[in-house]
């Protein structure tokens, strides 16, 4: 469900969606685990951003709001935001998006 920043990746984190360069060509298919050598290849190829599995949506959220985030906190701040897009397409790459800044400005705001 994230999309992170390229300066945000890091190692160890999985793929939720294919990495393509700006021509379409494939770099890292979906479910792959990326690695230090994968994240210079993507520079390489202009890759901005990439899809990454929403299992430690925790780390994701502290990094964009730069505190220590309870998880009960994040939790309440999910529901949240989830009720105010409640009427959009939750799985839309965009409305994720947008969902995962408000999370975590709401919970950096919390703080």
């Amino acid at each position: 469900m994230a999309i992170v920043p390229i300066d945000n990746l890091a190692a160890g984190m999985l793929l939720k969606s294919d990495v393509c360069d700006r021509s379409g060509r494939m770099l890292l298919p979906a479910g792959g685990e990326l690695t230090d050598r994968h994240l210079k290849i993507f520079r390489t190829w202009g890759v901005l951003e990439a899809d990454i599995e929403d299992g430690d949506n925790l780390e994701t959220v502290q990094t964009l709001a730069g505190v220590d985030v309870d998880p009960v906190r994040l939790a309440a701040a999910e529901e949240a935001v989830k009720r105010i897009f409640r009427l959009n397409d939750a799985e839309h790459r965009a409305i994720r998006e947008l969902m995962r800044l408000c999370i975590a400005r709401k919970v950096s705001h919390e703080s």
